[in-house]
């Protein structure tokens, strides 16, 4: 099999974490380059793979999956505010998996997602478009997990929790089981979520409670 061209949406940590697990996959993936709107990166190389330039490079590489690799706690909504700027049909993104991780046979993952080492998931279930999962994440039995979630590392979530889409979750934060964590909401670090969050809000603490109201980010 032809290895894929690969581009890389963003120039900061996370696409080094999916370079790494691209590179080991080198009959799947062949990097070619990373996209980074801030033009004092264009011209650098991210771990050796060169930054070509700004992401409107993507229609001129039309060949190239492409995985968007940008996450923040601070812009939840973020990844995939960018992947509707690009305007990619979705088969142009490629989904990433890293060989050290462990996803149930019958599991599927929409166009874009990337699953770091250590992510296990448990049971057969579908994951949303361009999620990130960092390393040892687990998600369980029933749950279901939209489009543009994050996973920091160490996150996990009880049976049948429902992630709604762009929701971020913080390093090692944990769901019980049968939860909605809302659109859009964030968790914070270590948190032990124990009641529904609402979309928008910002949960912290064991127990986990609201620290700050939707609409009152920046």
């Amino acid at each position: 099999m032809t290895p894929r061209p690969l581009l890389l949406v963003g120039g900061g940590g996370l696409a080094r974490e999916v370079l790494a697990a691209a590179r080991l996959a080198p009959e799947e993936w062949a990097p070619l380059g990373a996209l980074d709107d801030d033009p004092t990166k264009h011209g650098q190389a991210l771990d050796g793979l060169p930054v070509l330039g700004g992401s409107e490079l993507v229609h001129e590489h039309p060949d190239a999956a492409v995985v968007v690799c940008v996450a923040s706690a601070r812009r939840p909504l973020g990844r995939l505010a960018l992947a509707r700027k690009l305007g990619l049909e979705q088969d142009r993104y490629g989904t990433i998996t890293h060989p050290g991780a462990h996803v149930a046979p019958g599991c599927s993952a929409g166009p874009g997602t990337v699953l770091l080492a250590g992510v296990v998931v448990t049971t057969p279930l579908r994951l949303g478009a361009h999620v990130v999962a960092m390393p040892h994440v687990i998600i369980t039995h029933d749950d279901e997990v939209g489009d543009g979630v994050t996973f920091a590392g160490g996150a996990s979530l009880g049976g049948a929790v429902r992630v709604g889409k762009s929701a971020y979750l913080g390093q090692r934060a944990a769901v019980r089981e049968g939860l909605t964590i809302g659109a859009g909401a964030v968790v914070g670090m270590g948190a032990v979520v124990l009641a529904d969050v609402p979309a928008g809000e910002v949960w912290a603490g064991v127990p986990a409670r609201r620290i700050l109201r939707e609409g009152n980010r920046t």
